[in-house]
């Protein structure tokens, strides 16, 4: 028994792990993306190096999910931190914007295997009685790497090379790969499935139609152009044809049959508006800090320090509470907190001080970090063995497509109302004095925005800080349609489902 208990906390040692790599991973990126955007260049690619990873992950997720419940969870897991490595690898080496995205995409892969096979690992180990804990441990995990993600991005980024952000991965994964490798003894019984690789294919197409489209469009390309209606009308028959695939097909990849389950159903919703609402923060805020504070990498760092932190208590307790109370009662006060925090968000400005900045990420970390532990246990609340790979993805990648239409949506509103409000402060001037006006991504750099003249840099900064804050109040509604989807919950508790369930 002691032997047992012994191998267990190393397979759970080795998936805490594996999560906290990969989230330490994109709150790092997220710290030293001006620094980032400084060196390469491409303000208006910047969302792409989230935008990759994020789609390249919701990828593989569904597929991942289904994999593993025909052929079991070890071999995909580990598959995943391998993939991961190398991204990790390649990232460090990327010399260009574009070759950074694609670097991320590989990354993504990786990531698109550990996060959601590792909560379905934890589910078939533990009971219902012990899940709780369980989950509220992997939240707090991965609240906690956004707490050392920001500082160990700032300290690299300034000290030695933003490059050297994604090397950090390397003796994370490999300690990982190692403890699950040896100690991750797994069941044989597994389910035999047909991969649905077709509504694959339409799905995933249908997103990435979707994504380039709204990040083209009035950008690289008219909104009427052939180019962004081309795009549009593949969204529109790759999502119909993902529609007809999946109601015929004997094993979908996204089986419709769990969303008749109401808890399945809105849990998810929860985790799609919440993420789409969640990811502006973790990218605009460190952009706020050194485009219209004028910080460094270490103090954009530091301000993301009580939102992480404040994100890692919420888990924790959401996975403590979740089961004494309601998955509803936990989610709709975890609802509020956030709906106030991205309302607090967007009253931003240049005359915001750090007190009152560090006072609204408190408040939205604590909001959606309740999120993190209970949301995946609603989701795989009362699934067996053989639907617990499917439902676990299935939460996982829609809460990345929220994430993911988020960052491009949210990207959209917040490039064009910064636009606007430039071309509206120096209309006559064709470009404001020092060439500043069209490259913005130069009040990014310390070193280029000592030479901006005080006035013209006030002027783009208060533009940057509009809307950056105008974004903000978008995501209201997102933080809002939330809360609606949370009190929709129903009255399910954890242990409300069979010791086997």
């Amino acid at each position: 028994m002691v032997a047992r208990e012994s191998k267990m906390s190393f397979v759970v040692a080795g998936l805490l792990l594996g999560i906290l790599m990969a989230a330490m991973d994109n709150t790092i990126v997220a710290t030293a993306m001006g620094s980032i955007v400084g060196d390469l260049g491409g303000l208006e690619q910047f969302v792409w190096v989230t935008s990759a990873y994020l789609v390249a992950s919701m990828a593989g997720m569904p597929i991942f999910g289904k994999l593993s419940d025909m052929y079991g969870r070890k071999r995909f897991f580990i598959f995943g931190l391998i993939v991961f490595l190398a991204g990790s690898i390649l990232c460090g080496l990327a010399q260009t914007m574009t070759q950074l995205a694609v670097y991320r995409a590989i990354q993504g892969i990786g990531g698109g295997a550990l996060m959601p096979i590792a909560f379905t690992i934890i589910f078939d180990l533990f009971p219902p009685a012990q899940r709780g804990k369980m989950t509220g441990l992997f939240g707090a995990v991965f609240g906690t790497s956004s707490i050392f993600g920001p500082l160990l991005g700032a300290w690299i980024t300034e000290g030695i090379s933003w490059h050297w952000v994604f090397y950090v991965n390397i003796p994370v994964g490999i300690l990982s790969l190692i403890l699950i490798a040896v100690y991750y003894k797994e069941s044989v019984e597994h389910s035999k499935q047909k991969i649905d690789y077709f509504g694959a294919l339409t799905l995933i197409g249908a997103v990435i139609c979707l994504m380039f489209g709204l990040e083209l469009g009035g950008n690289q390309y008219a909104w009427g152009s052939a180019q962004i209606l081309s795009l549009f009308a593949g969204f529109a028959v790759l999502t119909l044809l993902f529609l007809l695939v999946e109601r015929k097909a004997e094993e979908p990849i996204i089986s419709f049959g769990m969303f008749k389950r109401r808890l399945f159903f809105t849990s998810n919703m929860v985790g799609v508006f919440s993420g789409a609402a969640f990811i502006v923060a973790t990218i605009y805020i460190p952009i706020f800090v050194q485009g219209v504070m004028g910080g460094s990498a270490t103090n954009s760092g530091l301000i993301l320090l009580p939102m992480t932190v404040g994100s890692v208590i919420a888990a924790s307790l959401g996975g403590v509470i979740t089961g004494k109370l309601p998955y509803r009662t936990v989610m709709v006060f975890s609802g509020l907190l956030f709906l106030l925090g991205t309302y607090l968000l967007s009253t931003l400005s240049p005359d915001t001080t750090n007190l009152l900045l560090t006072l609204y990420m408190v408040i939205t970390g604590f909001g959606v970090g309740f999120g993190f532990s209970v949301l995946p246990a609603a989701a795989v609340h009362g699934m067996d063995m053989r639907q617990r790979g499917q439902a676990t993805s299935t939460n996982s990648f829609l809460r990345t497509l929220g994430m993911t239409l988020g960052i491009s949506i949210f990207g959209i509103i917040q490039r064009n109302a910064f636009t606007a409000k430039l071309e509206e402060t120096f209309a006559g001037m064709g470009q404001a004095p020092g060439g500043t006006s069209n490259d913005p991504r130069a009040i990014l750099s310390p070193a280029a925005r000592a030479e901006i003249p005080a006035p013209i840099l006030d002027k783009i900064t208060d533009a940057l800080s509009s809307s950056i804050a105008t974004t903000f109040l978008w995501t209201v509604l997102a933080a809002a349609l939330a809360f609606a989807f949370a009190l929709a919950m129903g009255n399910a508790r954890l242990l409300d489902q069979k010791r086997d369930s």
